[in-house]
């Protein structure tokens, strides 16, 4: 076997059945994983590798250094320079001599292999950044088949050496931000199967996403004819669990590849279309169980390559995960039962995977909610059982809620309003027999309700909220105070006492929620009876506007401080100077070295001091604020100098967004009265009270991103502690452990390298382009109605957020961060949270793939009376930047202009 701790560095050769999934950076992902399969049980033709030492050895004659490190240093974004620097590193491994060593090893083993008589092969490529979880890289480097004399294989080996370098092999790595000089190739040989059918085995449903689920695609001949996709073969779907053939289509299997007695293939096609399947039962269950236990071995689902010969013996030809697949719960496949997980961290407007602590965080949180309503978990830092992670993203599981009447109702029409596909998707459900509502004692429902009631004060300030709006935003008002004043860090404290103190701030916070989220509530319910009253009376797009321009949004306040400050600086000729000619990167170094010009120095003081505490994705107690990095805040400013201060001033914004608002209160209320005259007062009485209040809805998530902030200020000191204990390799990396390691750390357990595990897992994740909202427990996600698929090419369809139309450019935004979107563009998002606010400021409108008519990103439009559309499924796909873009908010409709 293979040792990984002392590999042998100078290898050349190592034989198939001596490896295992260890040896990877010498063999590969292809040449691993078949060794894997071989210590399995599993037929798999006999061969040997030549090891990455070998490719190592001619790139070092080919001089490949200089070219390589001027490909890493490309962007992502240019893929002309990138084709150019590929090409030319593949042209000179073609043109420089393979090694004599390599030469002279490979003979051998091919003596061997073939008793020394010329003997067709297969040689395929194996990438170390290939066949993985996170990247298969399938079909980005060469294969040959039927390869016949040493003369012939050698030359296979050099053009798979010099397919690393292929323009659509570099361009993958590069979108997954794989640096070009960690990755390597070494190259498998193996027995040529004389394949009567072969093809491949999917042993989860590809399409569906379902476990459980055998696919099968045969094809007479080489299995080259099925991956290639040059034939239409037989399919065949297979339920693993009860061996039931539940698909089964006939190919016409015109396109066949077969062997040349001389070497290399050829492509034949059938005169008639057969009209019999390739495979019996027999063999499609037997390839199903195959499948199966290979996803055993391996513990994730497989794409496998096969091949069955004249005497029936089915070979496993390669095997790699089926990196498309959404992954799912820890232990979720070990029972029937279906269960259902919402993405919270989606549904809040984060798409980026979270840090173990942020994760971690998530638990804790929950845990004091449950406490709240008299349900404390018997392991608080653990968390309760209905919070999980999958993909380093927070789900909850909501089965319970589904299965209740109750329950059902309750989240449904809350996700109506903040999160439309996942409403859609709940409804949905509701018919699903698996989901039968339990019945349930109406006081098991009553009991938490009460005791949340009577330890929150909930009722009485929903009350105050509804009668006296002023009264209930200063108190509230008063308790952010008081927040940021009563917090005071104290640096001599033990690194343990200062943990349980981040604890406790946690535990406590969704006490501190309720005392905000009752103002609200009080307003989203005056909304909602305003909006019944009005019945007929009113469209969708009339309603939405009354919420525009209210005074008491948080994050509009900061966007609006940013703002003003950005006009001081204009003023000042230095500072101006400073901000339109320095990266922002190192104005942020300066800041924090204190070595800016004072205006500036002083007014991002000031700044950070009330909203430092932001960032995107605030909700991950992992990532750093604005207060730690002031990049992201100082990237914003040197823009906001440069804008016309006319056009884009916040406060006027705000000030027409009010009036329309306004004018649209005393619109509504006039229609009612004709109604009646009780009708038309109480209806005033309400948009005035939800239009007042409406802010509010972002200041729970304000007043939790501070105390946050808060727990991670309390944090560095452990993180210090354990760096200095030797336990870390810095202090930062305390964000990657859980709060139950951070105990193990500080009583000695040493977890340096599992830091360093996660934090490379963490940036494979960020790359993750689509997380489910709603995921099910067999793998699949609910159709969530994608209307953009049953629209025409041009046209997309979501739900209308903020009312307008306009026409202009589109700009696509995955990350906020350094992002360029220019003034008068229509701002393209998966979702957005309070850390994307400062981009609204140039936006002319806003599409966001998620979300509905209480998200972040609807309000903020909304507040700033900039048209918006969300819940458009696909949009960041389907959008391409400097598409013209026809925005209508308020039919909820986004139209692509044709291309001339």
């Amino acid at each position: 076997m293979i040792d990984e701790n002392h590999p042998d560095e100078g290898v050349l050769i190592v034989p198939l059945e001596t490896l295992d999934r260890r040896a990877l950076p010498l063999v590969g992902g292809k040449a691993a994983n078949l060794g894997e399969l071989i210590h399995a049980g599993f037929a798999v033709p006999a061969g040997f590798c030549i090891t990455t030492v070998a490719y190592d050895k001619i790139a070092t004659q080919a001089l490949l250094d200089t070219s390589l490190l001027r490909l890493e240093a490309v962007s992502r974004e240019d893929s002309t320079r990138q084709t150019e620097l590929a090409t030319a590193i593949r042209t000179a491994l073609c043109q420089t001599p393979l090694p004599l060593e390599v030469i002279q090893a490979t003979t051998n083993a091919y003596q061997i292999l073939s008793a020394g008589s010329p003997m067709p092969v297969s040689v395929r490529s194996s990438a170390t950044a290939e066949d993985l979880s996170g990247a298969s890289f399938a079909g980005q480097q060469e294969t040959f088949l039927n390869v016949i004399g040493i003369e012939a294989l050698l030359a296979a080996v050099q053009r798979c050496f010099a397919s690393l370098w292929t323009e659509r092999a570099t361009q993958y790595r590069a979108n997954l931000g794989i640096a070009p000089r960690n990755v390597h190739l070494a190259v498998v040989v193996q027995r040529m199967v004389e394949a009567a059918v072969a093809g491949v085995l999917f042993t989860a449903n590809p399409l569906t996403g379902k476990r459980r689920e055998a696919v099968i695609d045969a094809n007479p001949g080489l299995g080259e004819a099925v991956v290639s996709g040059t034939t239409n073969p037989d399919h065949f779907v297979v339920r693993t669990t009860t061996g039931e053939i539940i698909e089964r289509r006939l190919g016409n299997k015109q396109g066949v590849i077969q062997a040349n007695p001389s070497g290399g293939t050829r492509a034949v096609e059938a005169s008639t279309s057969s009209e019999q399947f390739c495979l019996s039962d027999e063999q499609i269950h037997t390839l199903a169980t195959l499948g199966a236990h290979v996803e055993a071995w391996f513990g994730t689902p497989q794409d496998i390559e096969w091949a069955i010969d004249a005497t029936g013996s089915i070979f496993l030809l390669q095997t790699r995960p089926i990196t498309t697949l959404f992954p799912l719960p820890d232990g979720v496949l070990q029972t029937d039962e279906l269960r259902v997980y919402l993405a919270i961290g989606v549904q809040q407007g984060t798409y980026r995977p979270f840090t173990p602590l942020g994760l971690s965080s998530v638990r804790y949180l929950s845990s004091g909610f449950l406490t709240l309503l008299g349900h404390p978990t018997p392991d608080l830092l653990s968390g309760p059982n209905f919070v999980t992670e999958v993909a380093s993203r927070p789900f909850f599981e909501v089965t319970a809620a589904l299965r209740s009447p109750f329950g059902r109702r309750l989240l449904t029409n809350a996700m109506r309003e903040a999160e439309v596909h996942a409403a859609t998707s709940f409804a949905q459900l509701a018919t699903d027999p698996r989901l039968k509502p339990l019945s349930m004692s109406w006081l098991a429902v009553a009991r938490p309700l009460v005791l949340l009631f009577a330890r929150t004060r909930l009722p009485w300030y929903l009350l105050q909220a509804l009668l006296a709006p002023i009264v209930a935003i200063r108190r509230v008002q008063r308790d952010v105070a008081r927040l940021r004043c009563g917090f005071q860090t104290q640096p001599a404290t033990p690194a343990s006492a200062s943990l349980r103190q981040a604890e406790h701030l946690l535990l406590a916070s969704a006490r501190v929620a309720f005392r905000v989220s009752p103002v609200m509530l009080a307003g989203m319910q005056s909304f909602a009876l305003a909006r019944r009253l009005l019945g007929d009376l009113a469209s969708e797009s009339e309603c939405q506007s009354v919420l525009g321009g209210s005074p008491a949004n948080p994050t509009i306040q900061m966007h609006s401080a940013l703002w003003k400050l950005s006009m001081q600086l204009r003023g000042n000729e230095e500072s101006l100077h400073l901000l339109t000619t320095t990266p922002a990167a190192h104005l942020a170094r300066d800041y924090q070295q204190g070595r800016l010009p004072a205006h500036l120095q002083e007014g991002m003081a000031h700044f950070l001091e009330e909203y430092g505490h932001q960032s995107v994705c605030d909700l991950d107690l992992g990532v750093v604020r604005w207060s730690e990095d002031s990049t992201y805040v100082f990237h914003l400013l040197s823009g906001y100098v440069q804008m016309e201060e006319s056009a884009y001033a916040p406060e006027l914004q705000l000030q027409r967004a009010r009036d329309v608002a306004q004018a649209m209160i005393e619109t509504l209320s006039r229609r009612a009265k004709r109604m009646s005259r009780v009708r038309g007062w109480l209806v005033h009485w309400l948009l005035t009270r939800a239009h007042t209040l409406s802010g509010f809805r972002e200041m729970t998530r304000f007043v939790l991103g501070l105390q946050l902030a808060q727990a991670r200020v309390l944090l560095w000191p452990v993180g210090e502690a354990l760096y200095q204990m030797g336990k870390l390799s810095e202090a930062a990396d305390v964000f990657f452990l859980t709060f139950p390691e951070i105990h193990a750390a500080l009583a000695g357990a040493n977890l340096r390298v599992t830091v360093g595990e996660r934090r490379a897992t963490f940036e494979q994740k960020l790359g993750r382009r689509h997380v489910p909202l709603v995921l099910l427990s067999d793998g699949t996600e609910p159709a969530t109605g994608r209307m953009a698929e049953q629209e025409e090419a041009m046209a997309l369809r979501g739900t209308p957020a903020s009312p307008g139309r306009v026409t202009a450019p589109a700009r696509v935004i995955l990350d906020p961060h350094a992002a360029q979107l220019a003034p008068g563009e229509i701002l393209v998002a998966p979702s957005t949270d309070p850390g994307w606010t400062p981009l609204f400021l140039k936006a002319a409108g806003l599409v966001m793939e998620v979300g509905g008519a209480m998200a972040h990103g609807a309000i903020v439009a909304r507040e700033y009376g900039i048209p918006a559309v969300v819940g458009v499924a696909g949009a960041t796909e389907r959008i391409a930047t400097g598409d013209l873009l026809t925005l209508d908010g308020t039919t909820g409709t986004v139209t692509i202009a044709p291309k001339v």
